[in-house]
């Protein structure tokens, strides 16, 4: 055969084959994709059906749970021949362990995911936390997005993941929704998308897949899927143009994975309490056929209240594979599952080609990733690898970036304590890091709320609203009695509001007699430290608020403050 027609022998098996991948490495060559094809097809040929279903499901692997649950785990990876796990909580080395442990065992290699939206240390304590994705929303220079996502994939490789379900793309418009919040870009489409396409661009140019979610958007949604069924009731100009816009403007960026949402939207699914996740008029009828999406399709947790207060396990995978999905995430009823969906096959309701599609698909992401000559990984010195001052560095930058300062009315920008200056700490979360790292370079002293009157009148005062950073779904409003304690000090204080904490803590605040106005978005060591070495003048402040709060504070508002460049050295002193 000469090489005219066998390669057009090969654009007609690939055509015949109706598969392909969204995700594929770049600068793929023509014989690389030939020989991925070709070990998809005698891969898919050498599983009998019960194998073939098994590639539809990931079960969830928990490593703070007690042996019964890693021996049932075990019995899934042998019996079940699933095609994945995601890992949950909370032993790196042991993860790593049982990884290579069912890899082993495994005839097709499995694909490994994890929710690491801001890094491992999502689900592994031991790891680095990068920011949330609200406050990288603020960064302006969107290339150090990509460089924390590059870190995060590296954190990937060395664990054994090959699938960081991240990002999120949910537009957040209401500031009030339970679940995506700290967790979205902002509220302004454009925003959302460029951070999204950083996010995912450092992931997949490092050989990690990425999943943009969730679909058809979950950012206006006042009831967490966790619990129960949200609801989005908007109408097809405002999905258009808000909740599926993102979608529509990453899916033809090479985005390997759709995670489907559990949601009820009836301006896309009009029979009543569907959600999303199992509509074939939105997973096939929309993303598949409408907006022409071939990656794989996903769904969300299906051990969600939203879902799994309705349906039983093995029902739910079956309508969710029904409806489109090619994979189904976190099932409860593998088992079960399969003998539905096998049963649907064979009366007729789901063709066998839909197995074929979904499969394929999922084979040659694998092959894409790398997974057919999959290696074990070393367990050893993983925490160290998973959090160091590569890390640190980074994290830094990325808080330094996110700053935003709203207003600098009487110019006290760097900090300048010629005379003393205070800080008067509110709220419920730590602030020692703050004030430590804040007099390495000017004198403050700490003031408590209840000292207050002993403030000398026209004193440079910085008042730090601190909340809660141990979980991204924390409450960020904050308390009369705070408000009443800045109210007081911006009567005859020139006031530095310092929001250790989500923008939206400003949403109902009076700022008018607030002289000066920055926003950190987080509470920890490192956004602390990059707060205080910006207010005292080291770094640049420059990021935009990525969120629209209320009339006054919209999306986009921020002013630029260049570094200066000094040194000076005064003691830290504490009120008595």
């Amino acid at each position: 055969m000469n090489k005219v027609a066998f390669s057009l022998l090969f654009i007609i098996l690939s055509i015949n084959s109706n598969f392909s991948a969204q995700y594929q490495p770049k600068n793929i060559s023509h014989s690389d994709q030939k020989k991925a094809q070709q070990w998809v097809d005698k891969t898919y040929q050498s599983l009998s059906q019960d194998e073939k279903l098994g590639q539809l499901f990931i079960v969830a692997l928990y490593t703070n749970k007690d042996e019964n649950h890693i021996n049932q785990v075990r019995n899934i990876v042998t019996n079940d021949k699933i095609g994945g796990l995601i890992l949950m909580q909370d032993d790196a080395a042991r993860e790593i362990n049982l990884v290579n442990e069912f890899q082993q065992k495994s005839k097709v290699p499995l694909m490994i995911g994890m929710d690491a939206e801001w890094g491992l240390y999502q689900r592994i304590a031991a790891a680095n936390k990068f920011p949330w994705a609200m406050t990288i929303g603020a960064i302006q220079y969107k290339s150090l997005i990509y460089q924390m996502a590059a870190k995060i994939a590296e954190d990937c490789k060395r664990m054994g993941i090959n699938w960081d379900f991240a990002p999120v793309v949910d537009v957040n418009t209401n500031p009030n929704n339970p679940i995506i919040g700290n967790r979205s870009f902002g509220s302004e489409v454009s925003n959302v998308i460029q951070s999204a396409l950083s996010y995912s661009n450092g992931l997949q140019d490092n050989n990690i897949l990425a999943a943009i979610k969730h679909f058809p958007g979950h950012g206006d949604t006042s009831t967490d899927s966790h619990l129960d069924l949200p609801l989005v009731s908007h109408n097809m100009d405002r999905l258009n143009s808000i909740e599926l816009a993102p979608f529509k403007a990453l899916m033809d960026k090479g985005i390997g994975g759709v995670m489907v949402a559990h949601l009820y939207v009836p301006s896309l699914e009009p029979e009543k309490g569907i959600p999303a996740s199992i509509s074939k008029n939105i997973i096939t009828g929309l993303l598949k056929e409408k907006f022409g999406y071939k990656g794989l399709i996903i769904t969300d947790a299906l051990n969600m209240g939203a879902v799994a207060n309705k349906y039983k396990p093995g029902e739910l995978d079956a309508l969710a594979f029904k409806a489109g999905n090619d994979i189904m995430l976190f099932s409860q009823g593998v088992a079960e599952g399969k003998r539905l969906i096998q049963r649907a096959i064979d009366n007729g309701e789901i063709p066998q080609k839909r197995v074929e599609e979904s499969v394929k698909k999922i084979l040659l992401t694998k092959y894409y990733l790398g997974l057919h000559q999959y290696t074990p990984k070393n367990p050893e010195n993983v925490n160290y690898d998973l959090n160091n001052d590569s890390h640190k560095t980074l994290v830094q930058n990325l808080y330094s970036n996110a700053l935003t300062l709203i207003k600098d009315d009487k110019k006290l920008l760097p900090l300048n304590c010629k005379n003393t200056c205070y800080y008067v700490p509110l709220e419920e979360a730590p602030y020692q890091t703050f004030a430590d790292q804040l007099n390495l370079n000017s004198t403050v002293v700490i003031k408590k709320a209840s000292e207050i009157s002993t403030i000398p009148a026209n004193s440079t005062v910085i008042v730090g609203f601190h909340k809660d950073n141990s979980t991204a779904y924390k409450p960020y409003k904050i308390s009369a009695e705070s408000k009443k304690v800045l109210a007081d000090l911006a009567k005859n204080q020139n006031v530095i509001l310092n929001v250790f904490g989500s923008a939206y803590a400003l949403k109902d605040i009076d700022l008018s007699k607030v002289s000066t106005v920055l926003v950190s978005y987080e509470n920890n060591d490192d956004s602390m430290t990059a707060t205080a070495n910006a207010i005292n003048g080291k770094t640049k402040i420059w990021g935009k608020l990525p969120v629209l709060v209320n009339d006054q504070l919209k999306a986009g508002m921020g002013m630029t403050l260049e570094a200066l460049q000094f040194s000076k050295s005064t003691e830290f002193t504490t009120s008595k």
